[in-house]
């Protein structure tokens, strides 16, 4: 199964750039055998140094297809995105959350569907409450 892998890795490396959504997906497969192949050795200490340098090439191209072509990377990441998937991860409800941070339903609501800015009181209370990142915060607002 390597030799595959490395024979696939010599043909693709003869290109310098993912241009197609096929050379995509073989790019894809051989990463994910890397992957394999370490998870099975106990980690990527387990691939040679040879193994290791395809993966990271290989890894290049990827992103700088999905960056470029695919456009999914990085993700946009919003403020709002961010607390409706802690509302979800804590299985509460937003009138639950409002009464969290000790603000009125329909104020958490407004800011949730973008009709409001959010407050300080609601940015100090999702870093506090829901423990999100404070960078990130400052990041998107």
């Amino acid at each position: 199964m390597m030799i595959l892998i490395v024979q696939q890795f010599k043909k693709l490396m003869m290109i310098d750039k993912i241009r197609n959504k096929t050379q995509y997906d073989q790019v894809q497969k051989m990463i994910e055998n890397f992957i394999k192949k370490a998870t099975d050795g106990g980690g990527f200490h387990s691939l040679n140094k040879k193994e290791d340098a395809e993966l990271h090439q290989l890894s290049l191209l990827a992103a700088d297809y999905e960056k470029n072509v695919l456009q999914i990377w990085p993700l946009p990441v919003s403020i709002n995105a961010v607390v409706q998937q802690k509302i979800a991860e804590m299985n509460i409800t937003q009138g639950k959350l409002a009464e969290m941070f000790d603000m009125a339903d329909s104020k958490l609501s407004k800011i949730l569907t973008g009709k409001r800015d959010p407050d300080i009181h609601f940015l100090k209370a999702i870093h506090e409450k829901l423990g999100i990142d404070g960078n990130l915060i400052l990041e998107r607002v």
